[in-house]
């Protein structure tokens, strides 16, 4: 008699195959010292950077956004949002992410959201889609140029990325359709279903249409602006193939899009370049933004 196996997803067949390849904490020995290190580089970049902290957006408490200003009239902008499966973290972690772009004439700004299970994912991809008509509206106020608005994610903040592709900006908002001019995901996941069957559902709630509605990878727009995706090749097998198969999906539907795999780079190094204005993504981001400006 064959053997039969229930998969709950692709091919795993339990919880503790799928949290192998999704509980980024066992996928480095040293997960403490890379949150001491976002936490210390950031709080060197407040101190070394003119910001503007604690934004309201929205109603809400944690619906804030810091802004790093370039200096320069009229500057292009990257909106980041950050990771954390969407349970933890905030913008305050991530102010570093400004650093390298900040000096080179680019203003940042990151989104600060809450988190689950005080809200739903549902929730906090309309605080991001709320985030981005403010900066589009205000953009004049901190010195952006409107036309060259861009926004970039790390993993969770990947997903939320590609839930912005298929904003309606226009019904939502009354903006124009085009109010972002390009998208950086890194390390996302554009695929929740694994979720579904991990240690994370019981604080994310998901239910079973939330795994199609939520998943960029089943919601690719008819018209978008363009996308470069990138991974570690040091992450998860599984992160690498979210990434591959979202980029081909993107690029099947004839939407533009490059990729960019990071050797020697894990899940949480993948976005320290950030952190360098010399550094190989910086300067990879700097050349997207002055192509699609």
């Amino acid at each position: 008699m064959l053997d039969s196996f229930t998969y709950l997803y692709r091919n795993f067949t339990s919880q503790e195959e799928i949290d192998k390849q999704y509980n980024l904490e066992l996928t480095v020995n040293d997960i403490k010292k890379w949150g001491e290190w976002y936490q210390t580089e950031s709080e060197k970049a407040r101190q070394e950077f003119n910001c503007i902290l604690d934004i309201h957006y929205g109603p809400l408490q944690d619906e804030t956004l810091d802004i790093f200003p370039s200096g320069k009239k009229s500057s292009p902008a990257l909106v980041f949002i950050h990771g954390g499966y969407w349970i933890s973290g905030s913008s305050k972690d991530y102010s570093y992410i400004a650093r390298g772009l900040v000096s080179n004439g680019v203003s940042v700004v990151v989104v600060n959201y809450s988190l689950c299970p005080k809200v739903t994912i549902a929730d906090i991809t309309k605080q991001c889609r709320s985030a981005l008509a403010y900066i589009y509206r205000e953009a004049d106020k901190y010195d952006i140029d409107r036309k060259q608005i861009f926004v970039a994610g790390h993993s969770a903040g990947g997903q939320l990325v590609g839930m912005l592709t298929i904003t309606d900006w226009k019904k939502e908002f009354g903006l124009p359709e085009n109010i972002i001019k390009g998208g950086i995901a890194v390390s996302g996941i554009y695929d929740i279903k694994p979720l579904f069957y991990s240690y994370l559902q019981p604080k994310l709630f998901l239910n079973y249409s939330d795994l199609f509605r939520y998943s960029p990878f089943y919601n690719i727009p008819d018209d978008s602006f363009p996308l470069m995706i990138s991974y570690g090749f040091d992450e998860t097998s599984e992160f690498q193939r979210q990434s591959e198969d979202y980029f081909n999906r993107w690029t099947g539907h004839r939407l533009p899009a490059e990729a960019y795999t990071q050797e020697g780079k894990n899940h949480f190094s993948a976005i320290e370049g950030f952190n360098d204005k010399d550094s190989l993504l910086c300067n990879k981001i700097l050349d997207f933004i002055k192509r699609n400006s």
